[in-house]
């Protein structure tokens, strides 16, 4: 949290820079004087307002700073993966070529970096510090993003490496005595994990002396939990509790809810029984409580980005249906006038012909009603029906239900849906392979198992969008053929090339197909779309049980 605070604090240094702007900077946007006045008050009023500002403003700098302050309190409420989007979005409206740009830049690959760092991925971590270290152009911010990188190349057990950057920072001579303190610690943490002999206790008094005199709260806090650590693995249990119990105390006074629950693991490891029981019901509330509260937040934080965009496509289907009113309108005054004009030059001869028209037009009108009615049909129920159902069958196989899985979900669906009304084609040529197996491995359940092997990202390389398009529709009906009526347990697919062709073979152990059944529109749709590449399918009525196919189709 206090890393999330520290870019929180870089931001507002760089936006009070920024005040020498002109009046259209955002600086003087009310929604970015909004959110900021909502800031560690109300963070999900201030991630509203943040969000309203890139939806609002034309200008890339005011955006990237946006997306930089919500990823900070993404990353603050837990919500990592959230914060990686939010900061991936900033690094679009930024420009490496121009210098008014750096600071962002360098606070974005910092954060990027510390949520590699969350998330345990630490070698991921360290490319995001050297570029944030490369636009930094401040001193005292270079060498704080320098201390983290370190800490990634700790946590990641690469002590050696960690130390050479430690010594590098606190031979520095314009480092403070909260900076020093906090390298003192982290050295003579390091050596001692390098090195379990290592006496790293006098370092790290000596560090919590100098934070105790500046009053540095959260560096009490970090020192308390190392001597903690240090003096229990030292087998001086003792020493080890009394830090572990101030460490609690200046938690509960900066208002760390993470601290404390390290804290009173801590406690309730080195306590007597009759202690522990006390400390550890404190820990189950205050742990359930921070998951309640990220939870929360990161569905919050969820609902306010769908609905901007939801008001966003609602705005531009307005002004659609506006301009589009506007039309008919002009072309009905238009219509007007020219008949006007036509009955004066001859009135009989547009009577005899204009019948005649009328009912060419009603017919043809009647046709393409007809055919688009039967293709709407199908759309809907090869993409709509078809991934409704492989939502429900997700819901009804997962134990533990993520909402806000099922809620993106449910928003692909509603864009596939209106992708249909559009007739657009609504396909994907990035990372197809994985699209693929998303398909199957949403059909697997407790009963079910579905195998399968070949689709790479080579396979489907040259293949054109219409063929992979009809090739995903094709897969996601026979899955649901079988899981609705096949009753098969055990599915496996195998996807080939040869030549000039993909060929995919489909085979379950299923009640078949006879001879004598009709196929229903959904199989036989399925033919349709493999004749509409060029391809073949074929389907195996001779096994006893079970049902194979063979699909084969062009790659051009």
């Amino acid at each position: 949290m206090k890393i999330t605070f520290l870019l929180l604090i870089f931001i507002f240094f760089l936006l009070s820079c920024g005040k020498k702007q002109d009046k259209k900077s955002v600086i003087e946007d009310f929604n970015y004087k909004k959110a900021q006045s909502f800031l560690y008050k109300n963070n999900d009023s201030a991630f509203y307002y943040f969000n309203k500002v890139t939806t609002t403003t034309k200008d890339s700098l005011s955006i990237a700073l946006s997306y930089s302050f919500m990823a900070a309190i993404q990353t603050d409420a837990g919500d990592y993966f959230g914060s990686q989007e939010s900061l991936l979005a900033s690094l679009k409206y930024l420009n490496e070529k121009k210098k008014k740009d750096y600071s962002c830049l360098a606070a974005n690959y910092s954060e990027l970096g510390l949520n590699m760092r969350n998330l345990k991925n630490y070698d991921a971590a360290i490319p995001y510090y050297n570029l944030a270290i490369k636009f930094s152009k401040d001193d005292d911010l270079r060498l704080s993003i320098l201390n983290n990188k370190a800490a990634a190349y700790r946590d990641g057990k690469k002590y050696l490496k960690a130390l050479k950057i430690y010594n590098q920072i606190i031979s520095s001579k314009k480092i403070d005595k909260i900076l020093y303190a906090r390298i003192l610690t982290n050295i003579s943490f390091t050596k001692w994990l390098n090195n379990g002999q290592y006496e790293a206790g006098p370092e790290l008094l000596r560090a919590l002396n100098i934070r105790l005199k500046e009053n540095d709260l959260w560096g009490q806090n970090s020192s308390y939990a190392h001597l903690a650590d240090y003096y229990y693995t030292a087998r001086q249990p003792n020493t080890a509790l009394l830090y572990a119990g101030k460490m609690y105390e200046v938690s509960q006074k900066i208002k760390s809810p993470d601290d404390q629950r390290e804290a009173l693991q801590k406690l309730i490891k080195l306590s007597s029984p009759a202690e522990t029981k006390t400390y550890f019901e404190t820990y189950q509330k205050l742990d359930d409580s921070i998951q309640t509260a990220r939870n929360a937040a990161k569905n919050q934080f969820a609902l306010i980005r769908y609905e901007a965009q939801k008001n966003k496509a609602d705005n531009l289907n307005l002004q659609k249906e506006n301009n589009e009113k506007t039309y008919q309108i002009t072309k009905q005054k238009i219509i007007i006038i020219g008949t006007f004009l036509l009955i004066i030059a001859g009135s009989i001869i547009i009577f005899l012909w204009s019948k005649k028209g009328k009912q060419k037009l009603q017919l043809e009108a009647q046709n393409t009603i007809r055919e688009n009615q039967l293709k709407l049909s199908k759309k809907v129920h090869d993409i709509v029906a078809n991934g409704l159902y492989r939502v429900m069958k997700e819901i009804d196989n997962v134990k533990v239900l993520d909402r806000e899985s099922i809620v993106d979900r449910l928003d692909d669906m509603y864009e596939k849906s209106r992708d249909i009304s559009y007739e657009k084609l609504s396909t994907t040529d990035e990372n197809f392979h994985e699209k693929i197996v998303s398909i199957l491995k949403s059909f697997v359940t407790d009963i079910i198992r579905v195998g399968y092997t070949g689709s790479s990202p080579g396979l489907w390389e040259n293949v054109n969008s219409q063929a992979k398009y009809e090739i995903e529709i094709v897969l996601q009906e026979l899955m649901v053929n079988m899981t609705r009526h096949s009753g098969g347990t055990d599915v496996f697919i195998r996807f080939e090339q040869t030549d000039t062709h993909i060929n995919i073979q489909y085979s379950d152990n299923g009640r078949g197909i006879s001879n004598n059944i009709k196929f229903n529109n959904g199989l036989t749709s399925t033919g349709n779309r493999i004749k509409n590449i060029h391809g073949t399918i074929t389907f195996d009525n001779e096994t006893e049980r079970g049902l194979k196919i063979r699909i084969s189709f062009p790659i051009c």
